[in-house]
């Protein structure tokens, strides 16, 4: 496993805030929680880059964006943003905030299964227990939407593509700093599993995987 300031990219810090834009100084806290994503030791299979992060969720803010890659295959995607209001929020129950989209493309057979939504909701819950992270407030959405096709598009295959929406609080440690990069490694296990990748130790044994037939298609 290679450290993710070595997989991330160099044209954008993927930071926004009010402070850095006016020329203030970033608190402390938010920069060693930045400092702590850019450390974790990802997976090979994962290909993070920083990206622009949404405005206005919160006074600071930090997103990346990753893809599971297997020879010329992308066989899932996301993004994970890190939101800071030093003030607090109501509805986080805290000072921090992670905000993450995951999606992959399945075979429709295995995406017909009822239970596909409670399974890929346990996959996030248990990529972050299975760390030992402790977390509040989570609330999401999982969606799986199909798509065939017809016309000069008829000869291919149809496609279902599942999609995890998901919001949590990261239970702050030392200095009010959660333990970000231990979170980030739990959100590569979440990628690489809905990719259907096998565990990457034996730790992992147990963890159920869906098989992938390609990468998401993603305009």
């Amino acid at each position: 496993m290679a450290p993710a300031q070595e997989q991330f990219s160099d044209q954008t810090d993927g930071a926004d805030s009010k402070d850095s834009a006016e020329g203030g100084s970033v608190p402390p806290a938010f920069r060693s929680a930045v400092d702590a994503l850019r450390s974790a030791r990802l997976r090979p299979e994962l290909e993070v880059e920083p990206t622009r992060p949404p405005k206005r969720l919160a006074p600071y803010a930090y997103a990346l964006e990753a893809t599971v890659v297997d020879g010329e295959d992308d066989l899932a995607d996301g993004r994970l943003v890190l939101l800071h209001d030093p003030a607090g929020h109501d509805a986080w129950h805290g000072t921090f905030r992670l905000v993450t989209l995951v999606r992959a493309e399945l075979e429709p057979e295995m995406a017909s299964d009822p239970l596909l939504p409670e399974v890929c909701w346990s996959w996030l819950t248990g990529a972050l227990e299975a760390r030992g992270l402790s977390y509040g407030e989570a609330s999401g959405t999982v969606t799986r939407a199909g798509s065939h096709y017809f016309g000069a598009l008829a000869t291919r295959r149809p496609a279902t593509q599942i999609e995890i929406r998901a919001s949590w609080t990261p239970r702050e440690g030392r200095g009010g700093v959660p333990d970000t990069a231990a979170h980030l490694m739990a959100w590569g296990d979440l990628l690489c599993q809905i990719a259907g990748l096998p565990p990457s130790g034996p730790a992992d044994a147990a963890v159920v995987t869906l098989p992938q037939r390609r990468g998401p298609q993603v305009p």
